[in-house]
């Protein structure tokens, strides 16, 4: 399988892809394609939260295989770009592939302090934001898993897994940036 010059970004909910991918963007001057948008999109065009458009998703499969289908196609035309996705690892097997972890109680407050979630998650509290991506995650695996018999969560799939939870975003992507110009090289 040929290398293509395309990082795939995955990981835990509010792990930091978003921040750091916008880091890796300006770092190696490339593109971005984040299939995050384009499912948060659909969600608020039918005016559902993210958790109800997740369980949505679980009744009409053929979105979701849509959703992850658009990442392949994007690639399979361009290069020198970012994949913001949880399976872009999969969708694009010949990229970089990274896993960005996180501990639930920091991506919790990550998740209930940022504004640019608002939109499709509203919490009172950290402990409901939590609840709530617990809930997602698990409806995320048993999706994934059904439609395409993979577990995100299996750190074997990944080129360069991270723990985030500790770490500034800039640290964060010059550790993906090292790491995957050795990638390229070898």
């Amino acid at each position: 399988m040929e290398k293509k010059h395309i990082i795939s970004l995955a990981g835990d909910l509010a792990a930091g892809k978003g921040t750091v991918s916008d880091i890796l963007i300006k770092e190696l001057n490339y593109g971005i394609y984040r299939n995050g948008e384009y499912a948060r999109k659909l969600a608020r065009d039918m005016k559902l939260d993210i958790t109800s458009f997740n369980a949505f998703l679980a009744e009409h499969p053929e979105i979701d295989l849509q959703i992850e289908k658009s990442a392949a196609e994007y690639a399979r035309e361009h290069d020198n770009f970012i994949i913001d996705a949880r399976l872009g690892w999969y969708a694009v097997p010949e990229s970089y592939k990274v896993y960005l972890k996180v501990d639930i109680d920091v991506a919790a407050q990550r998740a209930f302090n940022d504004p640019n979630r608002k939109s499709t998650e509203s919490f009172e509290t950290v402990e409901e934001q939590k609840a709530d991506m617990i809930r997602r995650y698990k409806m995320e695996n048993e999706r994934y898993w059904k439609l395409y018999h993979v577990h995100k969560e299996d750190m074997s799939n990944y080129d360069l897994v991270i723990d985030t939870t500790k770490l500034t975003p800039e640290e964060i992507a010059n550790q993906i940036i090292e790491k995957y110009k050795e990638w390229l090289n070898k």
